[in-house]
């Protein structure tokens, strides 16, 4: 009689974390894009005539929809870099953190004030 055949498992893939990694640094960018558009928007005539977009919403339209758009370009571009790698994670989420907060603070009505007219 023969010994029993163990069929051996192929090894899983490695775990990466770089879509991930990719998905919250980019988030990051885009509330940071949205709130240097919003003051430049909001300061600048020029950049306020170009970012109209939708005539009703005025430049909160361009604003919105340019962040948007370089919010998704970020994540397409860093996740197709990312995607197969491990990458340092803390570093990422402190960096998106760190735009997350300039954002938050870029946008209150005192600190952009500071901003002239």
């Amino acid at each position: 009689m023969s010994a029993p055949h163990h069929a051996v498992a192929p090894d899983p893939p490695p775990l990466t974390n770089g879509s991930g990694a990719a998905a919250i640094l980019s988030a990051g960018v885009g509330c940071f894009v949205l709130a240097v558009l919003a003051i430049l928007g909001d300061k600048s005539g020029l950049v306020k005539s170009s970012l109209v977009f939708y005539k009703p919403a005025g430049p909160l339209s361009g604003v919105t929809t340019v962040a948007i758009l370089v919010w998704l370009f970020t994540w397409g571009v860093l996740d197709w870099q990312w995607r197969k790698k491990t990458v340092a994670a803390g570093r990422i989420s402190a960096m998106a953190v760190v735009l997350l907060a300039l954002s938050l603070i870029l946008t209150f009505p005192p600190v952009t004030d500071l901003f002239g007219n």
